[in-house]
């Protein structure tokens, strides 16, 4: 029993040696990782350690090469999958910070907006707000103020010119 262990131990000791640099350059080939390809190298002589009572010196080439390129695909698809998530939490984050920051822009827009308002005449600054605000037609604005539809339309077209020149100025 002990010369069988010695034996394992010897073989996984020659195949370090021997595989280990042919080992890190398909694992750097693989996932172009100084890093990563040197650790994953590690992992495999680690695992190739738990089969110490299956190895023999004719099939050891290959039972190493199979544990790296079962390494590999295992880095492989966290990484990949890393990334995915990381994709997706970004394309989300950006989505809510524009969502935010269109929002702050909206809000800044009307604090403009109603502050060129203090300044217009009364009966302007009621059509205007009337029609923006209340969402009310010219034919409702024209009957509850009383005046004729042309003069409402009047209004309307030159309050919106002074808002929208205000607010372009302060852009």
């Amino acid at each position: 029993m002990k010369d069988i262990t010695m034996t394992s131990t010897q073989i996984v000791t020659d195949s370090y040696t021997s595989y280990r640099r042919s080992v890190y350059l398909y694992i750097y080939y693989k996932i172009n990782s100084k890093e990563e390809a040197e650790d994953l190298v590690q992992d495999v002589f680690l695992r190739l350690m738990d089969y110490k009572k299956m190895l023999r010196p004719d099939t050891v080439k290959f039972f190493i090469h199979t544990i790296a390129r079962n390494l590999v695909t295992d880095y492989l698809r966290r990484h990949y999958k890393r990334q995915e998530i990381t994709s997706y939490m970004y394309d989300h984050a950006v989505i809510y910070t524009n969502e935010a920051e269109s929002q702050i822009i909206a809000n800044d827009l009307l604090s403009l907006e109603k502050h060129k308002l203090q300044m217009l005449s009364d009966q302007r600054r009621k059509v205007y707000v009337m029609n923006r605000f209340q969402e009310q037609s010219v034919s409702e604005i024209s009957m509850k103020l009383n005046l004729s539809q042309r003069t409402v339309e009047n209004h309307l077209f030159v309050s919106r010119k002074l808002v929208r020149d205000f607010i372009k100025q302060c852009i």
